[in-house]
């Protein structure tokens, strides 16, 4: 284990009787980094942070927040953490602030200031009951228990569900905030965009199992870009294709598209002896990468 892991987890397992939950899960994610779990929904994502919140008993293997076993001395571990699960809710007739009182006293502290500055920046009312709120603003309340505290470990469940884009920017910059102070934050989403702006790494989790873990930059760096160009006239198809790198030639009329890994030098030489109408290059998304590594069946199995 690295000096700098904070959470840990090593071949950690959880079964349900006979049913799928999770296999091997191994993951060191150290201080200040912001790592994601990334997956479609049951891919096991949800069960890997249960387990790391001593809320399941793994099967086998073991996870600890530093270096306090999640099961086994999971009081200690909460001294560390700040949560917010999915689908956050707590009693409906209290307010935000009755809510945050609550957890102050659970955990022996006044609520600080840094509650009233967090419900500041994301616009929550913490004085009306919850049962009035809308989903997003009831998501709000949850993020500011999360983090009023300033934990040293932030761990969230689809953080940003039912946010509006403007807060779901705020959220992005409170998180880069959060590593920028040494915090670490491990985050669990099926929205890749999400991820893909603001983690330093992911573990790409399908049917309970690791496939791969990396950056964010070396998984993208890997993935084909996509080429959309439009000519005055019908460019050939085999011109392109025999280009190094370049698949999935496809021309409609004038127009062409095709996927090209590495260096997109040769293909915009080419598309530059004709007349070029249109030409769009796009950097892949954390998704395609993500669907291409489950096509394919590759990972590296944690």
């Amino acid at each position: 284990m690295s000096p700098e892991s904070v959470i840990h987890t090593k071949a950690l397992t959880k079964r349900f009787g006979s049913s799928r939950g999770i296999e091997n899960v191994t993951l060191e994610i150290e201080r200040g980094e912001i790592f994601g779990l990334l997956g479609p929904n049951g891919a096991g994502k949800s069960t890997t942070l249960r387990c790391l919140l001593g809320l399941l008993k793994p099967t086998s293997g073991t996870c600890s927040i530093f270096e306090h076993d999640a099961w086994h001395d999971r009081v200690e571990a909460h001294r560390h953490i700040g949560v917010l699960p999915s689908d956050y809710a707590y009693e409906k007739d209290l307010t935000g602030r009755q809510v945050l009182q609550l957890f102050a006293r659970l955990r022996g502290n006044p609520v600080g200031a840094a509650a009233d500055a967090l419900a500041e920046r994301l616009q929550a009312d913490l004085d009306r009951p919850q049962k009035e709120l809308s989903r997003g603003n009831q998501q709000k309340i949850g993020l500011i228990v999360a983090l009023s505290h300033d934990p040293d470990v932030v761990i969230m469940d689809e953080p940003t569900a039912g946010l509006d884009p403007l807060m779901q920017e705020e959220f992005l910059r409170i998180v880069a905030e959060l590593s920028e102070r040494g915090r670490t934050v491990l985050l669990s989403s099926h929205n890749m965009a999400e991820v893909e702006r603001a983690c330093d790494r992911v573990a790409m989790i399908h049917q309970g199992k690791v496939l791969e873990i990396a950056t964010v930059d070396s998984v993208l760096a890997r993935s084909p870009k996509e080429v959309h160009a439009v000519f005055a006239s019908a460019p050939s198809p085999e011109r392109f294709a025999a280009l190094d790198g370049v698949s999935d030639v496809r021309v409609d009329g004038n127009a062409l598209e095709l996927l090209v890994r590495g260096n997109v030098d040769a293909v915009v030489r080419a598309a530059a002896e004709l007349e070029i109408v249109d030409f769009v290059c796009e950097r892949p998304s954390l998704e395609s990468a993500f669907v291409q590594l489950y096509e394919n069946g590759a990972g590296v199995e944690a």
